[in-house]
Formats: structure tokens, C-alpha cells, sequence
């Protein structure tokens, strides 16, 4: 009995033993499960830093070279795990230098929580040394922020920064924390949140809009869904998989929505959007019913919204009520959670086969083929093209590989030809378009799921944005591969150029130093291909490697990636050359 009472009274004096506010953020994490932080110590931070040092067996921190490379890797992560990255950076340049990669992570709805040191609370707006209002500057671009001036609200305010980070629509917050609150006392106990008073995060699913959803798609002649990312985000992948089976309805994926379903099932009838594919895009205006599932109907996804699905009557599966009728006019809006909402609806949707509507996207896709996949391929060019380079690491990986894709032309090569058997396997940049994300995240991803194969799919413009990134990969040993597809252009600026101002190509050529060279010296084994004979081989071994490695293939200066929807045209105009 007395025994139990020492227990007791050990653990009563162990909950409420008084900490630092800088040991009380790392408490706070290591209650969230956190065990891997991204980040760039700086004075204002540099009192949770300094508790980090005594965590390290805990909670392992990743030294990026730049803040902005440390909340790419933090997406990375975040993308392929479903758990929130965490990142740390000091005040001023530290906390600025984060915006790009917050921002980011709002518009493609990933969970990020950041945490940046601040000058003492004393100091605040009088422009002390390194103090910026990042509150303020952030707020447009996160899910939420906050400003901690005394230690005791920390336990509360990053409970509740998790909670929002992860709960229903995800996305990126901020809690910026004065030094003076990070040297303060408290008195420490954690409590998760689970819910906060005026905050919804799930809108409740009404079972007649199920209902009337069913009794559409079931009178439906020529149906046809569009998923996006919100299906990998609900981990709804199954319920989706058995949904399109049971109606046998084609469906397209957005960019983000890649990978949810395999590559190759009978019903994946490709992409949509600027560059997706050919068939998706032109039979958008001819379906009678559009079910759009956990997608936003963003622009690239439209084209011009006075012609998009006119004739159809229109069905949207959305967690986020904001998204509703925002860009298309939706007939029935079913809410909530993808995987509670089509989990409902296959009571009532019958079992069905659209045979000859499924060949009319069979046809369309064989004149794709023949203007511009085979092409790409198997293609006739002297020089080496994106294509045949993600055709050959298919060949490779079986479709089984992380692909991490930067922004530009290689971006659009990476979704339309790599080919994906899992879930959470296609990591890009997608709503704000970022150059420079996927060396970071492709480290990020790496660490998220090290037993995977990680490629890192990379134009040479993008590349030198982030390219000091190559630190970390040397720090860490992250076994990233990266592959660097070399035209020497801004390729995607440079194609637009060609096709709308008369190859008038201003400031897209590229000078590029030795890439190899550059490899090696951060300790990278590196190869460079500019022979079809050598692809194979160089491929092969940069899959074989069990180290990071580098590969850079020189391809055709001025190929094009096609299909293409011209700004502001209709999908149905959608160019195959």
C-alpha cells in the first residue's frame, strides 16, 4: 500500500513538475508521437534548440540548408506518411523563408506544423534585431497561426496546432513563441485536443444527398468521375476502388489524385487537366453526369468554366463546404469524409458496366497514342526524351517507387508516363507550382517510407533553386535518387514561348555548370547519359544503388509535352500537337 502511494504521488509530482517553455515544446511534440523534425537553428529559436540537444534519442532533427528546403522536406514527409511535418526556424529571415513552402502546403492541403522563435515579447514592433511579423505575413497562406508571448500557453496552443494541422481538410499551421515564453516556466501536463467550439472540422454526411447522388449516377448513360487528392487524404482508397468497380464508371485522377488507384485498372482512363490525357479531357463535355470526388475543380483541371460540363449534371464528394459551387455549379453536394460518404452510397448505387461508353475512351486514347505516346516511348528522335526516360525507370521499379516531381515539363512527363501500383507514390508540387520542391521532398519522402524507392524527378531550372539540399542528403546518407532531365530551358516557359510568341525565347535558356561534379562533391555517386544506348544501363544501376545517386540525362532541347489545353480554351479543344 505505501508502495502504491509513492507511485502515486511520484507520478502527481512528475506531471506537474515545472519546465521551460522551450523544453515544453519539445514535450509537447514527443506527446504528438513526433519523432522527426525539419529545421535551420537561429537566435530567437535557439532555446528549443538548445532542449533538443538533450532529446536526440527521442526526436531526430534533420539540418536542412535552407528554412525553405526544411518545409519541402517537412511536405515530403507529410504526403507520403499522412502525418503532419514539423519544422522549426528562427525569427525574421528564418520564419520568411518558410512562407513559400507553407504556402504551398495550404493549397495542397497538406499537414505542416511550423513553429518559429520570436524576439522577447518586450520587443514586439519596435523592429528589434531580426523580428518580422510573421503572424501577419503568414495568415493568408496558413490553416491557422498563433503568437505565444508566455510559457503556459504552450501545451494548449500546440495541442490545438495539431489538431487543426490534421483534422478534416488539412493543411499548414504556425505558432510563432517569443524567446522570453520559450526561457519562461510552467508547470507542465498535455492534453490532445480533440475538438475546438466553433470549429467543424468533418461537416456532417445528410443521407438524402446520398440518396438523390445514387439516383443519378444509377439513370446515368455516360457517367464519369474526376478524383482528386481528397481520396488519399480521407485514406479512402479501397471504398473508392470498390465504388468505381460496382458502377463501373470511368474515371480520371487530377495531378494530386495520382496513385490512389493503380495505374493500370481497367477503369483508370488516364489524367485530366493542361497536360492530362487526350480522352478525359474531350468526353468532360460529353458525359451526362460528373461525380467529382475530393477535387477543387481547380483551373487547370477546367479550362474555361463558361464551356466545362455544360450538358452534365454534376455530383461533388467534398470535406470542405467552401469548395462547393465555388468554381462549378454543382447539382447534388455530398459532404463529409470520402471514406464515410461512398462507403454509404454503394447501399443504394446499383451494380453496373458502361461497356460502350468505357470503348469510346479506348478509342480517343489509341489516337493519343498514335500522335504522341509511341512517340514518346518508343520515340524516332536522335536525342533522348522525358518519356522514354520514366518508360525505362517503370521498367525498372515495376511502377513500385516514390516518384517526386518538380515543376515544369518533366513535371508533366512524371504524371502522365510513370506508372504507380501504390498509394501516396506520386509527391509533387501542385496548386502553387514550386520550383525547387522536389529535391527537399524528395528527402522528406525518403525518410517517410525508407524501405520505398524515392526518385526525385527534377528539370535542370528547378534543380538550382534548391540544390544546396544536397548537404542534406550528404548529412543524413538519405538514399534519394535523383534524376535530372537536362534540356538546358526553362522548358515549360520555353514551349509556351515557342507556341504562343513566335519562339521568341526570352530568358529561358539555361547555362548549366557540371551537375556530375557538383554530385561528387557532396559525396553523391553520379553518372550522366546523353545516348539512348546508355539509358538502360545508367537507369539500372542508379535503381541498383543502395546510396543516394544522381543521374542526369540530356534530352531533346525543344520537345513538347502533349496533349495541351491553350489557356482560357474549353477541354474539348484540348491540342494533341
Amino acid at each position: 500500500m505505501e508502495t502504491l502511494k509513492k507511485e502515486v504521488q511520484e507520478q502527481k509530482t512528475s506531471k506537474s513538475k515545472k519546465v521551460t517553455g522551450a523544453e515544453a515544446v519539445i514535450k509537447c511534440l514527443l506527446e504528438e508521437g513526433v519523432d522527426l523534425v525539419y529545421g535551420y537553428p537561429g537566435g530567437a529559436i535557439m532555446p528549443v534548440y538548445d532542449e533538443l540537444y538533450k532529446y536526440q534519442d527521442k526526436l531526430h532533427h534533420v539540418l536542412t540548408r535552407h528554412e525553405q528546403g526544411a518545409t519541402h522536406a517537412a511536405q515530403g514527409f507529410a504526403r507520403v506518411t499522412g502525418k503532419p511535418g514539423i519544422v522549426f526556424a528562427t525569427s525574421g529571415p528564418g520564419a520568411t523563408n518558410l512562407v513559400t513552402g507553407i504556402a504551398d502546403a495550404q493549397i495542397d492541403s497538406t499537414p505542416m506544423v511550423c513553429i518559429t522563435g520570436q524576439v522577447a515579447s518586450h520587443l514586439l514592433g519596435s523592429d528589434a534585431f531580426q523580428e518580422t511579423d510573421i503572424v501577419g505575413i503568414s495568415t493568408p497562406v496558413t490553416k491557422w497561426n498563433y503568437q505565444i508571448t508566455k510559457a503556459s500557453e504552450i501545451p494548449e496552443i500546440i495541442a490545438k496546432a495539431f489538431y487543426i494541422a490534421k483534422s478534416g481538410r488539412p493543411g499548414p499551421v504556425l505558432v510563432d513563441i517569443t524567446k522570453d515564453a520559450q526561457f519562461g516556466e510552467l508547470e507542465f501536463s498535455y492534453k490532445k485536443c480533440e475538438k475546438i467550439r466553433s470549429y467543424k472540422a468533418v461537416p456532417s454526411m445528410e443521407l438524402p444527398k446520398v440518396k438523390e447522388a445514387a439516383e443519378l449516377i444509377n439513370a446515368a448513360k455516360k457517367p464519369f468521375i474526376v478524383w482528386g487528392q481528397g481520396v488519399i487524404i480521407g485514406e479512402a482508397e479501397q471504398e473508392f476502388k470498390n465504388f468505381i468497380e460496382k458502377t463501373g464508371i470511368p474515371s480520371a485522377s487530377t495531378v494530386l489524385g495520382l496513385s490512389a488507384l493503380e495505374t493500370k485498372h481497367p477503369l483508370n482512363v488516364g489524367m485530366v487537366g493542361m497536360h492530362g490525357n487526350y480522352a478525359p479531357n474531350v468526353l468532360t463535355n460529353e458525359c451526362d453526369v460528373l461525380i467529382a470526388i475530393g477535387m477543387r475543380f481547380d483551373d487547370r483541371v477546367t479550362g474555361n468554366l463558361n464551356t466545362y460540363a455544360k450538358q452534365a449534371k454534376v455530383i461533388h464528394f467534398e470535406i470542405d463546404p467552401a469548395e462547393v459551387d465555388k468554381n462549378v455549379k454543382t447539382d447534388v453536394a455530398v459532404l463529409g469524409n470520402v471514406k464515410e460518404t461512398l462507403s454509404k452510397i454503394m447501399e443504394y448505387v446499383n451494380s453496373s458496366s458502361h461497356t460502350e461508353w468505357l470503348g469510346e475512351f479506348h478509342k480517343l486514347y489509341q489516337k493519343e497514342c498514335e500522335v504522341v505516346i509511341n512517340d514518346q516511348l518508343t520515340p524516332t528522335k536522335v536525342g533522348l526524351t522525358m518519356g522514354e526516360v520514366l518508360g525505362q525507370i517503370n521498367k525498372e521499379t515495376n511502377g513500385d517507387a516514390v516518384i517526386v516531381s518538380d515543376v515544369g515539363q518533366h513535371q508533366m512527363f512524371a504524371c502522365r508516363y510513370a506508372d504507380f501500383i501504390k498509394t501516396r507514390s506520386n509527391v509533387t508540387s501542385g496548386g502553387l507550382g514550386t520550383m525547387g520542391f522536389a529535391l527537399p521532398a524528395a528527402i522528406g519522402a525518403k525518410m517517410g517510407v525508407p524501405n520505398r524507392e524515392v526518385i526525385a524527378i527534377i528539370g535542370d531550372g528547378g534543380y538550382q533553386m534548391t540544390i544546396q539540399e544536397l548537404g542534406t542528403i550528404l548529412q543524413t546518407e538519405a538514399a534519394v535518387k535523383i534524376v535530372v532531365l537536362n534540356n538546358s530551358f526553362l522548358g515549360m516557359v520555353r514551349q509556351w514561348q515557342e507556341l504562343f510568341f513566335d519562339k521568341r525565347y526570352a530568358s529561358t535558356v539555361m547555362k548549366n555548370p557540371d551537375f556530375v561534379k557538383i554530385a561528387e562533391g557532396y559525396g553523391i555517386e553520379a553518372n550522366r547519359v546523353s545516348d539512348r544506348k546508355e539509358l538502360a544501363g545508367a537507369i539500372e544501376t542508379m535503381i541498383a544503388s543502395k546510396s543516394s545517386y544522381f543521374l542526369e540525362v540530356v534530352i531533346e532541347k525543344e520537345d513538347n509535352v502533349f496533349p495541351m489545353i491553350p489557356t482560357g480554351a474549353s477541354v474539348s479543344d484540348i491540342r494533341l500537337s
